[in-house]
């Protein structure tokens, strides 16, 4: 059947006019020159002069097969539709959805044709993402029964949203009809993030078939691979179709996590659904979650592989990086802090008194081990997110190879590794950038870069990544915090003894986005931030708390420009990288500057 757009009152039932009316807009000459702006003022959003009427066209195409499969005159159907929807939310788009299709259908079955008898509506989101949209509009509507399985990774995943957890089960009369199954990790595809092939999602419709009498409406919402998403949809209407389908299982054992994940998703809705108070098999191999560590030099996830048939063999990846976390594991159990032998480290300007409860210097001993945290830590790689001087390459390798460039007045110590970046590439992160503190021992008068912890989708700084051990992170956060000294009575550099982040400590970031090293609360860098993930690796960066924020907005810390040495490492930063020309990026740090917390 051919495209037809939807009605606006239609999109009416889950959008708001103001929203309704920006889509319907967006592609008139009114907006051929500030297109680009207004999308940027949204989340993952892009415009061009075809978004309106493919918007309304794929509202209307959903809505279409939908009421002929309601009527009976359809026994199922597909909508190849572009853009996708679930991630729209009520009053703006989002992760480049306009507007929210599948929802704007079933209210329309619900609401507007009664006659066709459509009491219950299952949706079943199986895109890699939560479908954050489609939750929020059908949250207290018993009707309908949102069920959504994607990667969560504690949060971090996009749309990096907490109510993609398996503890939102819905509210009101609508209480336990929202059903979340959120994965913590990657599961071996280094193309997508998780490994599901063609018969995989055949296989998952096949399932479906039993429901509403096989009553199944498709609708194409997303994917980045063009091969893929062939196969995939060939698979899936071969089933429609009521070809015979046969899943050989491949060798594969699932992931210890999704064992769990689908265990506590069961225990958080059996009072709701009986069926699933059984007790899930106990005799299913598992195999546990893929590490940080890097076993290869090069990155699957730049991989060129277009055919699902051409991947190497993700279980033999998966194990060989098995077997260096086990090592790894096994050495980590051994760094006990020795309580009884913490002790205080002095910098320059701050006295930061070591807890019980925080690691920072451990017992000598740690040394006497034959795999130190060092060892351990090298092993693991990470990017580091830099958002003032850093951003410049020369200033950062500093803090690597030790010196200092033009504008410093105290040269770095460096790192014990002093391996350059394995890689370096650049993003814009929802965090407000702003320049606090009146002076600093390196750059002199003026004020220093800092990023606000809370996220602000209204604002957008740029970050520059590289790509470091873990090991190397931490001499960097030393060096931030100036808790690495130099002994001048045997000429020998003294730093903490033990980490401050370590494996538990990036699991922690990641599932709460922020990290407040309470050893070192009172340092101006003390606030470890998680910004996501890129190829498979976190993303951290070193602010100051939200405590202190608070105290910059009162006045109790001052607010201050950054020196001109200052900004002009910055300016070279954003130049060099080709994020900005010198006018723009200078512009970018006094619009900074000048802007009240």
């Amino acid at each position: 059947m051919k495209a037809k757009e939807a009605k606006e009152k239609y999109i009416a039932s889950v959008h708001t006019p103001n929203h309704i009316k920006l889509i319907r807009d967006i592609s008139s000459k009114e907006y051929d020159y500030r297109r680009n702006k207004t999308a940027r003022k949204f989340n993952s959003i892009y415009f061009n002069e075809g978004s309106s009427e493919s918007a309304f066209l794929a509202a209307g195409s959903v809505i279409e097969v939908a009421e002929k499969v309601a009527a009976g005159e359809l026994s199922s159907a597909i909508a190849l539709v572009r853009p996708p929807g679930h991630h729209a939310e009520h009053n703006e788009p989002m992760g480049f959805c306009l507007f929210n299709n599948v929802a704007i259908a079933a209210n329309y079955l619900l609401n507007e044709r009664p006659d066709l008898g459509i009491n219950k509506i299952l949706i079943v989101d199986w895109d890699v993402h939560h479908g954050n949209g489609t939750q929020k509009m059908f949250y207290s509507d018993p009707r309908v029964l949102f069920f959504s399985v994607h990667r969560f990774d504690y949060g971090s995943f996009y749309p990096c949203e907490g109510d993609a957890s398996h503890c939102f089960i819905g509210e009101g009369a609508g209480e336990g009809y929202n059903i979340n199954v959120p994965w913590e990790h990657a599961m071996g595809d280094p193309l997508g993030g998780c490994c599901i092939t063609p018969d995989g999602y055949a296989l998952l419709l096949t399932k479906l078939l039993g429901f509403a009498k096989g009553r199944i409406v498709m609708a194409l919402e997303g994917g980045y691979n063009l091969k893929s998403i062939a196969n995939s949809l060939c698979a899936c209407t071969k089933v429609l179709l009521g070809d015979n389908f046969t899943y050989n299982s491949p060798r594969m054992q699932p992931f210890e996590s999704t064992w769990r994940v689908i265990q506590m998703v069961r225990d958080e809705l059996k009072a709701y659904w009986p069926v699933l108070s059984s007790k899930l098999p106990d005799n299913v191999p598992l195999r546990s979650a893929p590490s940080y560590i890097e076993p290869y030099a090069s990155s699957g996830s730049e991989s060129d592989v277009e055919d699902v048939s051409e991947l190497p063999d993700a279980i033999s990846s998966v194990n060989v990086t098995q077997v260096v976390d086990d090592v790894l594991s096994k050495h980590i159990t051994m760094l006990k802090l020795d309580e009884d032998n913490l002790a205080t480290k002095n910098t320059s300007s701050d006295s930061v008194q070591a807890q019980d409860d925080g690691p920072v210097v451990a017992s000598t001993r740690i040394y006497d081990l034959p795999f130190t945290w060092r060892s351990a830590l090298s092993k693991v790689y990470v990017w580091y997110a830099s958002f003032g001087s850093n951003m410049w390459k020369p200033r950062f390798l500093c803090y690597i190879e030790g010196g200092k460039v033009d504008g410093m007045s105290i040269s770095c110590f460096g790192s014990h590794d002093t391996s350059p970046p394995r890689g370096t590439m650049w993003k814009t992160v929802p965090h407000r950038l702003f320049f606090g503190r009146s002076s600093t021992p390196c750059w002199g008068t003026g004020g220093v870069a800092f990023l606000n912890p809370e996220i602000n989708y209204n604002d957008e700084s740029y970050v520059c990544m590289y790509k470091i051990t873990l090991e190397q992170f931490n001499d960097v956060l030393f060096q931030e915090n100036r808790l690495v000294k130099d002994n001048s009575e045997d000429g020998k550099l003294e730093s903490p003894s033990s980490p401050l982040i370590g494996l538990s400590e990036i699991e922690s970031v990641s599932s709460n986005k922020a990290l407040h090293l309470e050893p070192i609360k009172d340092s101006w860098y003390s606030n470890v931030l998680h910004l996501g993930e890129e190829d498979g690796l976190p993303i951290l960066t070193m602010t100051c708390p939200s405590t202190a924020v608070a105290q910059h907005k009162s006045g109790e810390l001052p607010l201050a420009p950054p020196s001109e040495t200052y900004s002009a490492t910055l300016i070279k930063g954003l130049v060099e990288g080709k994020q900005l020309d010198a006018n723009e990026a200078a512009n970018y740090i006094s619009s900074a500057a000048a802007r009240s917390l």
